[in-house]
């Protein structure tokens, strides 16, 4: 190992025991914290939604410090923090991200980063989005064309992989979106029995075949019915909600592209299908380890869990795990009202979420009909 490698990492250890230390040591103290944060240099802030920009600038103008917000996608987030910290020389000073296994194995584990929860807003985060902190919910939800029925014409998820649907189903691929796969292992893990027991509603008999779960089973026909695999939430939409389209579709389609309604998409939410009517993918909120700037970056994560921080993105759905903050009243598509149908997230099973994501590549891949 080099001489440089080891001081960065003597840096790195050193900035995750004192950001750790002070905030198990100090009492949160918001305005100690903001003059701080004003004594320190410039930070970057990096998140996979555009609405970052705005969210860094409304902050600078906020507490009088600067933020700068860049919108990336995950994985070059990672790349980005891995490398900056290996190299001792840390740029990227907190990161909002979207892939919450591969947060905790290639950076927290790590020590590249830290999670960091603000104590005057702990008692309104529920536990299970403290460590690591999680900033936002992204719904993905079952989607319909509103002009081409009056409700969604199914009622079982378990419909998707029946001949009526087959090639009629829309979604991103799996093997290009892990978020995906992590979806498929958090069914299994923990809501397996919930798609039994949908099983049985819609087929009249026990789920019983040669699967692993009646996840596998349900992943394995869903590939086998020859969904429109997409690159993009948007074209996945367009598929389903495009104003002209005659043929119908249903999508698995992000929240945030319900804003679109408004310029003629006609984007509906599949409400009470059972047994969820979508999932949620978290975003974890972190600060780089080595950063040079760590009371701003404190102050940054404190502001997006605030009512204020969070607002561009709530308009698009994203669902602060503030309990506290509740979603614009003409937020577009509706999820706050069936919130509860709707497929929770546990972090804390992450890393087999990481560990299982080739597994199920493997068994879409091998299944998949086009």
């Amino acid at each position: 190992m080099t001489l440089s490698r080891k001081i960065s990492l003597v840096v790195l250890a050193t900035s995750v025991a004192a950001l750790s230390s002070a905030s198990a040591a100090e009492s949160f103290n918001l305005d100690a914290l903001v003059k701080a944060a004003q004594k320190e240099a410039p930070i970057n802030v990096y998140d996979s939604t555009g609405k970052i920009v705005e969210q860094a600038k409304a902050f600078s103008e906020k507490y009088g410090v600067k933020a700068t917000g860049i919108k990336a996608k995950a994985p070059d987030i990672l790349e980005i923090v891995s490398r900056e910290a290996q190299a001792g020389n840390v740029k990227a000073d907190v990161v909002i991200l979207s892939d919450a296994p591969a947060a905790n194995e290639q950076l927290l584990s790590k020590g590249y980063a830290i999670s960091w929860l603000p104590d005057d807003l702990a008692a309104d985060i529920p536990k299970t989005f403290q460590k690591p902190l999680t900033v936002v919910l992204a719904p993905n939800v079952w989607t319909y064309n509103t002009s081409l029925y009056q409700t969604c014409p199914v009622k079982n998820i378990w419909e998707l992989t029946e001949p009526k649907w087959k090639d009629k189903v829309s979604m991103q691929d799996p093997l290009g979106k892990p978020n995906y796969t992590d979806w498929f292992n958090q069914m299994a893990t923990h809501y397996d029995k919930a798609m039994a027991d949908a099983y049985q509603a819609e087929f009249g008999k026990p789920f019983d075949t040669k699967e692993s779960s009646a996840t596998a089973a349900f992943v394995k026909a869903l590939a086998q019915n020859g969904p429109l695999l997409t690159d993009s939430d948007g074209a996945a939409a367009e598929a389903v909600g495009a104003p002209d389209v005659k043929d119908s579709f249903i999508g698995l389609v992000s929240t945030a592209k319900y804003r679109d309604n408004k310029k003629g998409m006609k984007l509906g939410i599949c409400a009470g299908l059972a047994p969820f009517a979508g999932w949620n993918y978290p975003s974890l909120g972190l600060i780089a380890a080595g950063s040079k700037s760590p009371n701003t970056a404190k102050l940054f994560i404190h502001y997006m869990m605030t009512e204020e921080g969070i607002a561009p993105q709530a308009v698009d759905g994203k669902i602060s795990t503030n309990s506290k903050i509740a979603l614009p009243a003409d937020e577009p598509s509706g999820i706050a009202k069936i919130s509860n149908q709707i497929m929770g997230y546990d972090a804390a099973t992450a890393s087999a979420d990481w560990q299982a994501r080739q597994d199920w590549q493997d068994l879409w891949s091998l299944n998949y009909k086009k």
